[in-house]
């Protein structure tokens, strides 16, 4: 089996048309999408799905996979991840991911233990946090399983509550579910990320928002919405998406709702490049103007031996 090859980076970073671009370079490519939103059927323009053609020239997997009515989940997205590229190995192709979302490319790359959900618990949880603070559960998380509480800061609040309501709920310590995001084993997984410079890329995510609205995005939101089932309350934090929503509650003006979806999309690309850089197993490459021209021969010319 080739080794798979993970193109990664934040949005608008040009990932996918590198992809595309090894895939008529390479032959016998096929393309795993990582990313959270394109899992969801008619969610296309505002998840810059691959295009019919693209998906008609490379066989692509991870997209389409459940209703916008659906939460989707991390474990369900790992289980689907792994049986394409199983499938994938079976056919002697080479797997390419396209990874955007980071959690569900560690879930692919790192296989985890993902812990159940105690909503009563939580809640419960989130209420002492607000009235006695995060720090008391941190005193109690450490008392219960000190490895996962020095794994985290007591001023989390989140992590905390999370950490406590899978101790409590499942009767065994959150650390005994693995040793975290925060470890960086190796794996059989050859990661290169698209890197580039804050100015470029704010001004490639207006673009991309710009040339989605013309695409006809706004028509796109109101379809779904028009739809019995509605939208998943994961769906609806799709970037983009829930922007227009409130434009067409007629809480925003069209003009009010782009702005408010660039300053979004930038604000999480920044997220996405601090959950990347964090991973030493990734090789960078410094984009300045074309990503396919300067990352392809990158990838061609570091290609593992067989």
């Amino acid at each position: 089996m080739s080794t798979p090859l993970v193109i990664l980076g934040p949005t608008a970073s040009g990932k996918s048309d590198v992809a595309m671009a090894y895939a008529a370079a390479r032959g016998g490519v096929e393309i795993v999408a990582v990313d959270a939103m394109q899992v969801y059927r008619r969610m296309d323009v505002g998840t810059a799905k691959p295009s019919v053609a693209d998906q008609a020239a490379v066989p692509h997997h991870g997209i389409d996979l459940c209703e916008p009515s659906d939460d989707f989940t991390v474990t369900r997205f790992a289980a689907a991840a792994g049986q394409a590229l199983t499938a994938i190995a079976g056919r002697g192709a080479r797997p390419v991911l396209v990874a955007g979302t980071g959690l569900y490319l560690r879930s692919v790359t790192d296989p985890m233990e993902v812990p159940g959900q105690w909503p009563e618990m939580r809640a419960e949880l989130e209420q002492r946090a607000a009235a006695e603070g995060s720090a008391a559960l941190h005193e109690q998380l450490h008392a219960l399983d000190p490895l996962a509480a020095s794994r985290m800061e007591p001023a989390n609040a989140r992590r905390v509550v999370r950490a406590l309501e899978v101790t409590l709920g499942s009767g065994r310590p959150f650390s005994s579910f693995g040793p975290g995001l925060q470890q960086y084993p190796e794996v059989p997984f050859r990661q290169v990320g698209l890197r580039w410079s804050r100015a470029a890329l704010t001004e490639r995510i207006a673009q991309r928002v710009h040339r989605m609205i013309d695409l006809g995005l706004l028509h796109e939101v109101a379809a779904l919405l028009a739809e019995p089932a509605g939208l998943s309350r994961t769906a609806r934090q799709a970037l983009g998406y829930k922007e227009l929503i409130d434009h067409l509650r007629g809480d925003v003006s069209l003009d009010q709702a782009v702005q408010a979806i660039i300053v979004r999309t930038r604000q999480f690309a920044v997220r996405q490049e601090r959950w990347f850089r964090r991973d030493p197993r990734i090789r960078w490459v410094d984009v300045e103007h074309d990503p396919v021209a300067e990352t392809l021969p990158v990838l061609l010319d570091t290609e593992p031996t067989p």
